[in-house]
Order: C-alpha cells, then sequence, then structure tokens
C-alpha cells in the first residue's frame, strides 16, 4: 500500500478548496431555483381543430421547465376568449401534480383564441443580494439602477408580486379579432396585430398595459423555441411613449414576449410591487 507523502497543512488546503467549489456549486444551484419565476402557459397544440381539447401546462420557472406548481387557491382568474364569448374555467380541472399544473379547454367554432390566468397577490422576503441577482437575472434594470442611484444595494426588500399571462391558439382556418380583447388583469401584452397573421420574417407589435394604460418605456424581453426545440435567443427593446414594443420573429417556433412592471411602494411594510405579463404562440 502507498501512503499518501503529502504533508497534514496539504490535504487540509484540499479538503477546504473542495469545500469551496461545493459551496459555489450550491449557491449557483440555489440562485438558478430561486430566481427562476417566469410563469407561462404552453399549450401543447398552438394550431387545434374545431371540436377538440386541447392540454395547457402552466409552466412556473422558465420557458421550458416548471419548478413550482400553482396551486387553485392562488388563481384569481382563469378563463378562455373564444368566438361564443368568455368562459371560465372550472378550477376543478386546474390539476396539481409535482412542479406542474395542467388544465384542459375544448375548441368549438373556429377562431384565434386566448387562454388566460391571473395569481392573487404574494408576498417575499428576499435578502440585499438575492434582490439585486433577481432583478438583473428577470429583467427589471431600471429598478436596480435606481437601487445603486440611492446607495441603497445593501437595503433587502419585500415584495408584493402577482403574475397575468396568456396563450393564443389558433382553432381552425377562420381568423378573430379576439386577440385585442384585454381581460382587464393588472398587467397584460396586448398583440396590435393577430399572432396568426404575422409570417416567419415579419414583426409582432405589442402593447404593455398596466393597470388598463399603456406602459411607457417598459423593459420587454422576448425569446422562445424553433422548430427544431433549440432555444430562440432572447433579446431585449423598450416600448414607445404609447407603450407599444415591436417584436421580430426571426423564425418559425414557438413565441414567449414578456415583462415585469416594478414599482416602489414603501408602505404596509411592502417595499416594491411587481405586476408580471407574458404571452406565448407559435409561428409557422
Amino acid at each position: 500500500m502507498t501512503r499518501s507523502t503529502r504533508s497534514p497543512a496539504t490535504r487540509s488546503q484540499d479538503l477546504a478548496v473542495r469545500a469551496t467549489a461545493l459551496a459555489l456549486v450550491l449557491i449557483v444551484a440555489s440562485a438558478s431555483l430561486a430566481f427562476a419565476h417566469d410563469m407561462f402557459l404552453k399549450p401543447t397544440r398552438y394550431f387545434a381543430p374545431e371540436n377538440a381539447e386541447v392540454r395547457v401546462r402552466v409552466l412556473n420557472g422558465t420557458f421550458t421547465q416548471s419548478e413550482n406548481s400553482i396551486a387553485r387557491d392562488r388563481l384569481a382568474d382563469a378563463s378562455v376568449l373564444t368566438p361564443r364569448g368568455r368562459t371560465k374555467l372550472d378550477t376543478a380541472e386546474w390539476s396539481v401534480r409535482g412542479d406542474t399544473s395542467t388544465f384542459h379547454i375544448h375548441t368549438r367554432t373556429a377562431g384565434t383564441y386566448v387562454i388566460g390566468a391571473s395569481t392573487k397577490p404574494n408576498e417575499i422576503d428576499l435578502s440585499a443580494d438575492d434582490f439585486n441577482l433577481y432583478l438583473a437575472d428577470d429583467g427589471i434594470p431600471d429598478v436596480l439602477d435606481a437601487r445603486r442611484r440611492a446607495g441603497e444595494l445593501q437595503k433587502p426588500a419585500r415584495e408584493r408580486y402577482h403574475k397575468h399571462v396568456k396563450a393564443f391558439v389558433q382553432v381552425g382556418d377562420a381568423r378573430s379579432d379576439l386577440y385585442a380583447t384585454p381581460l382587464g388583469y393588472p398587467a397584460e401584452i396586448m398583440p396590435l396585430e393577430n399572432p396568426y397573421s404575422v409570417a416567419k420574417g415579419g414583426t409582432l407589435r405589442v402593447r404593455t398595459l398596466v393597470d388598463g394604460k399603456p406602459a411607457a418605456n417598459q423593459y420587454v424581453l422576448y425569446g422562445g423555441t424553433d422548430a427544431a426545440d433549440a432555444g430562440i435567443e432572447q433579446k431585449s427593446v423598450r416600448s414607445n411613449a404609447e407603450g407599444i414594443a415591436s417584436i421580430p420573429l426571426a423564425s418559425a417556433g414557438i413565441w414567449y414576449v414578456k415583462f415585469i412592471n416594478m414599482t416602489r411602494v414603501g408602505r404596509g411594510g411592502v417595499d416594491y410591487e411587481s405586476k408580471w405579463a407574458t404571452i406565448t404562440f407559435q409561428v409557422r
């Protein structure tokens, strides 16, 4: 048997290095989980026939993976807008299994359907470092800059947040203008043209709404997965004075557009309130 010739001090240094590396891995892993906040509605098919069933997954994490499910009691609204009107979804069909929530809609006549879900406000306490990382990673640069200018980067924060998400499904061949009907959510993305009338290589204009009013200079992110299920690089754009942002749809695939509108509150024990909005649709 060969005995190690390394000194106790050397072995202690090796153990310290390994412990530090492990700690860094755990920190990175926990950060990736803690800051994977986005919520998306992702139907199993975005083009569906009439008189069919469409399963919808609720991803609460990233665009490709859910980290946490959304319980029924968190719902403020779940509904579908069809040519026959707006129908509230039966929450009994809202299934929670593991890290993903799912539900179904039933198509009838042809048209561009709008599926929506809205959560009730929730509150969370974040350390200064966690809050700053969240602002940087999730696309809220204006609040991060304001904290930096005010010398508040070392201050923890209590946040009130709620999420408001939509998906567009094309049923049959006939297009309809339901995409332009607001659902009345506190934060909402409204296409200015039918997403299913914009071909690959075209541009989709959307209006960012907060409490029903256009959100000027709103930081907007967009991306998705292409026809081969590879990631479409996420990019950013700012809305103009009328709250309108232009999204270039460079390739076929499943696309998302999203924004987080965060404001300073400073009362009732809450420092900030954030309102999240996402939409998803498919481009052929």
